[in-house]
């Protein structure tokens, strides 16, 4: 046998060795994350009823509910979308399609990579400086959206980029040969071909967010709350509001963390079913991402 036949047989032989240790690293994550849920459905699937959706908290476990909690969620998630998505696309087109490379931008760049990776009580130290003494926006909707925006945007950024990274130069020169300026390139070509990509990175980016606490409880958001921030929608002109924004709020990690400090099996109970109603929203999530990607693939033809 030559040499070569040799350093062949032992690389096969250590790929074969690579490939059993991840399929056994994949079970085993896997079944911890199965015998996890599990615990948590035994443990919370008898509160999962409707009145558990429409209850505020209180003191008596058997008569709390999570109504303050998913609103604050969800009006978190509408303040961090509305600002992180456009201003995330936005600055990944530019940065890739528009920017210059240079030192300048590589320092941005590597900026950005390392923001993706800062632990989340840093945004919160930042969002309480800035939005919450800085601008005087309080312990409010507005200051919670934007540090989870703020957190996300990095996340937006690089999947905005490697996005666009993935499509071929090609398409790029084909229109510009056609006298295509570079805007109709990036909104005829690049942003179609792109959009799954970058629908899966936002959808990523707020599954994120949706789970963080330590930066909205660095602002001050509030553990136990028995009423609703004012309607986004009303019946008089201009029928549009914006009060809601600048109302206190609590939100379903905080929430899941104030049943879990407290004595009792029964709000334990409750803790296990709002984090069932949690993990439920995020795979949602992940699973519009993975429809979206699918089907915008689909319809792309190169």
């Amino acid at each position: 046998m030559s040499d070569l036949d040799r350093f062949v047989k032992k690389q096969r032989r250590v790929d074969r060795i690579f490939n059993r240790v991840g399929i056994l690293c994949t079970v085993s994550a896997l079944t911890v994350l199965v015998l996890l849920l599990l615990d948590l459905t035994a443990d919370g699937l008898g509160r999962l009823d409707a009145e558990f959706f429409r209850a505020f908290p209180s003191r008596r476990p058997e008569q709390a509910g999570i109504l303050s909690a998913w609103v604050g969620s969800a009006l978190l998630m509408l303040v961090t979308g509305t600002t992180a998505i456009p201003l995330g696309v936005a600055a990944g087109i530019y940065l890739e399609e528009y920017a210059s490379k240079n030192w300048t931008t590589r320092v941005i760049e590597v900026n950005i990579t390392n923001l993706a990776a800062v632990p989340s009580i840093v945004f919160g130290l930042m969002a309480l400086g800035l939005f919450v003494y800085q601008f005087q926006f309080g312990q409010s909707v507005l200051s919670g959206g934007l540090a989870l925006a703020f957190l996300a945007l990095p996340i937006v950024i690089v999947a905005t980029r490697e996005a666009l990274r993935a499509i071929p130069e090609s398409i790029r020169e084909a229109a510009f040969a056609l006298g295509a300026s570079r805007w109709q390139v990036v909104r005829h070509h690049l942003l179609p071909y792109s959009a799954g990509g970058i629908a899966t990175g936002v959808i990523i980016s707020l599954s994120r967010a949706v789970g963080e606490t330590a930066p909205l409880v660095t602002i001050g958001a509030l553990t136990f709350i028995a009423f609703l921030p004012p309607a986004p929608l009303s019946g008089s002109p201009p029928f549009v509001s914006f009060e809601w924004l600048e109302s206190p709020f609590t939100v379903l990690p905080i929430q899941i963390f104030n049943w879990v400090s407290r004595p009792g099996d029964d709000f334990l109970a409750n803790a296990a079913a709002a984090s069932l109603v949690l993990m439920g929203g995020t795979l949602l999530m992940n699973a519009v991402a993975i429809t979206v990607r699918h089907r915008m693939r689909r319809r792309i033809k190169w």
